[in-house]
């Protein structure tokens, strides 16, 4: 009867755990359903279009709005993220009277294999490579990368020079030396630990975690630049060094580069200071039409 009370006891205790590691996990996925998407562009003039393509034995998933005749503009999140966090944009009538635009989550996030991080940056830019050749279409190409975002975008003009035509940088990570060295991206990616977190904080850290080698890989590689660049970085940004904007002006020798360095910003510039992404879009695009 003793042995019986123990075990149904631990039984509780072990089952209301995974309760509550499975409602942290629902509550912090940084994502929007397909109904949810769908509820956003309801009243919307130009609906949204949710498309995705296995590539490497990866889903990637994206959302399209816009016209196919105007120049395109491509928004890749940060970490963790999904498209959604550039959802606001894509029913910017601003944007949308110049460009299409999409909306990507990055491996690992949204509807792209969610949980489970591509750690290479250069195997990232090569999985979103497709989106780029099925709509490239004889019109340039803006890519838009926050954050983690920054080094894919960078990453994938690197790699592909011939279909990209311009970068908007916002508070990216592109720095080697400049990354901070966080103690406990070691513990959280120990597998004990990362499979009890949150399924978008474990491909975050897995990302997070082997990023400065990766950064480091792209040092030579950001001379092959071609494309016109605007970087936006908050000097108050406390996750990225403010340091990162110079570097850019500094490695991209053979692109015309402009910093946009704001005094009392912080790390969230697509919803503090969304102004300065749709000013920077718009006059990437007016350059290259």
């Amino acid at each position: 009867m003793v042995w019986k009370k123990k075990y149904t006891r631990w039984i509780v205790t072990l089952s209301s755990f995974l309760a509550v590691l499975l409602l942290i996990d629902s509550c912090l996925q940084f994502r929007m359903s397909k109904k949810e998407v769908n509820k956003f562009f309801t009243d919307k003039p130009q609906k949204g279009i949710l498309e995705s393509y296995i590539i490497h034995q990866q889903k990637i998933n994206y959302l399209t709005v816009g016209h196919d005749s105007l120049p395109l503009v491509i928004f890749v999140h940060g970490s963790p993220g999904s498209l959604s966090a550039f959802i606001d944009f894509m029913a910017d009538t601003a944007l949308l009277k110049r460009a299409q635009l999409i909306s990507v989550d990055r491996p690992g996030f949204g509807d792209s294999n969610f949980g489970y991080a591509e750690k290479s940056v250069k195997q990232q830019a090569a999985v979103l490579k497709p989106i780029l050749v099925n709509h490239k279409n004889q019109r340039p190409i803006i890519l838009v990368g926050h954050s983690l975002g920054g080094p894919v975008i960078a990453r994938m003009a690197m790699d592909y020079p011939e279909l990209v035509d311009g970068l908007v940088i916002v508070a990216g990570s592109i720095a080697p030396d400049l990354e901070p060295h966080e103690w406990f991206r070691g513990p959280m990616a120990l597998p004990f630990i990362k499979w009890m977190i949150p399924r978008s904080f474990r491909a975050s850290n897995d990302e997070i975690y082997h990023l400065k080698p990766e950064l480091q890989d792209m040092l030579p590689l950001w001379k092959n630049i071609r494309a016109n660049t605007i970087v936006i970085q908050g000097k108050k940004d406390v996750l990225v060094d403010p340091g990162n904007a110079a570097f850019a002006k500094k490695m991209m020798t053979s692109a015309d580069v402009t910093l946009v360095e704001v005094e009392g910003m912080n790390h969230f510039v697509p919803w503090s200071n969304p102004e300065l992404i749709r000013k920077a879009v718009i006059q990437l695009v007016s350059r290259e039409r």
